[in-house]
């Protein structure tokens, strides 16, 4: 016991060290949910090309870019992507860690979610869309008023997951000099020598984080199964 608070002392309270655990995990969340922001919408544009092109043929140039973006950003990892970002692109210092974080997480989780809304979008029956036009509605407004909602309904658990995915994913930003919470834990081990205590500290946040908002997916998703009945 004795060994246990000497541990927890010289890893948090010595120094103030516990501030490079909050610092951490502030930019941990604003990187998880800027980047979850960006998916969502660059990922519902893409999945609506897609499924358009996979229903009518139109939009063919636009589903074809779309088809080589998905392919690249899923076949390569994320850590390289941010990397590329960071080195490559956004090579001025005036670019935080912080932001080109989020813009290279928020770029490869739109690839998974279009994938997510474009799969909510096809599994709405056909009949669907034949009962928007003979409501006269063109195309657009029975994807805007009929086909969207419900897909947004079915795929929404899938995009509470997926933010917890994200946020697990952002703990390789320290690569490109971010202080996330794995890094906040990494510096405290490069002040203590002590790899056990800071590294177990952050499991146990990334696991409590992952808990909450998993039991806050699940409350969505059996929320949603009261509404069908």
């Amino acid at each position: 016991m004795e060994a246990l608070k000497e541990a927890l002392y010289l890893n948090l309270i010595k120094d103030d060290r516990w501030q490079y655990l909050t610092e951490g995990l502030k930019n941990t969340l604003l990187i998880t949910l800027f980047a979850t922001l960006i998916g969502i919408g660059l990922g519902l544009l893409i999945a609506i090309v897609r499924s358009t092109y996979d229903k009518t043929g139109r939009l063919k140039i636009l589903s074809g870019i779309c088809k080589v973006y998905l392919t690249v950003i899923r076949g390569t990892p994320v850590v390289i992507q941010l990397m590329i970002f960071y080195y490559c692109i956004f090579t001025s210092r005036i670019f935080s860690g912080v932001f080109v974080g989020i813009i290279a997480f928020g770029l490869n989780s739109a690839a998974y979610v279009a994938e997510i809304f474009r799969s909510g979008i096809m599994s709405i029956d056909e009949g669907q869309m034949e009962a928007g036009r003979s409501l006269g509605f063109n195309y657009v407004q029975t994807m805007r008023y009929i086909i969207m909602p419900q897909a947004f309904k079915n795929v929404l658990p899938a995009l509470c997951n997926e933010f917890v995915v994200l946020l697990k994913e952002t703990s390789v930003a320290g690569y490109v000099a971010v202080q996330d919470l794995t890094k906040g834990g990494d510096i405290i081990r490069s002040r203590t020598y002590d790899a056990w205590t800071p590294l177990l500290i952050v499991a146990a946040i990334y696991l409590i984080l992952t808990m909450v908002f998993s039991h806050f997916a699940g409350n969505v998703e059996r929320s949603l199964r009261k509404n069908e009945r």
